[in-house]
């Protein structure tokens, strides 16, 4: 890669294992990364304040602290990007790092021109504004597209960049269906290799944040074998 060609973005390399993660960072420099990688979740808080990259790839099984351990720390004081490498494809494992606030996922062993276009498409929806729309008002919830703010009876809400901008999707087309399929090619920016787990984790981290009850949703409904809808309920079925 020539000296002069921009890179892409720089992203942090958090893999126990010396040679995947040397492999890792040679082939992320390869497709236009600048790549740097760290063995243990304290170094990694450590380049993290030093570096501010522009993406974490942490693997869960780490010494010490475990990546999953790593994503809740950052999510306490940072939206950064964050994929997740799991040693397969466990359902558990999979939920439990989107559940500590990972953005998505992959499994081992896995395609490097995968991998490349999930950091792609992550850094793209990360760093493109939210296209310009006027706030939106649901009783007391109040959606602000163009500050990438999100208030409940007048106090700010906490929201990753993915869960700011699934709300957005869902908030703009009140009563609409929205498969799971829809929202990983309008949110996550890919369908092809997508999993529908991605955006389940999402709809429950969001619920938590937003909803009243969480476990009785009123403004993100599941549509059972469909998907989900933004249903706003009136100002007088508010709890």
């Amino acid at each position: 890669m020539s000296g002069t060609t921009e890179s892409l973005g720089r992203i942090l390399i958090v893999e126990d294992d010396d040679r995947l993660r040397r492999a890792l960072r040679l082939a992320l420099r390869e497709e236009g990364f600048e790549a740097e990688g760290v063995g243990d979740a304290a170094t990694a808080l450590e380049r993290l304040a030093d570096t501010s990259p522009d993406l974490a790839l942490i693997d869960i099984m780490l010494p010490g602290s475990s990546g999953l351990d790593l994503c809740r720390s950052i999510r306490q004081s940072s939206t950064l990007p964050i994929i997740i490498i799991t040693a397969r494809d466990d359902s558990h494992d999979v939920v439990a790092g989107l559940e500590a606030g990972a953005d998505d996922y992959v499994t081992k062993p896995f395609v490097m021109k995968e991998l490349a276009a999930r950091i792609r498409a992550l850094l793209r929806r990360t760093r493109s504004a939210v296209e310009e729309s006027p706030s939106m008002t649901f009783g007391e919830l109040v959606i602000l597209p163009d500050q990438g703010r999100v208030t409940i009876g007048g106090e700010d809400v906490s929201l990753t960049r993915t869960e700011f901008l699934l709300l957005c999707e869902l908030a703009q087309s009140p009563q609409r269906v929205m498969s799971r399929d829809l929202l990983l090619a309008n949110v996550w920016g890919y369908d092809y290799f997508g999993d529908g787990r991605v955006v389940d984790a999402h709809i429950r981290r969001l619920r938590k944040k937003i909803e009243p009850n969480p476990s009785e949703p009123v403004y993100v409904v599941t549509v059972r074998g469909l998907g989900y809808r933004f249903d706003p309920p009136q100002e007088d079925e508010m709890p």
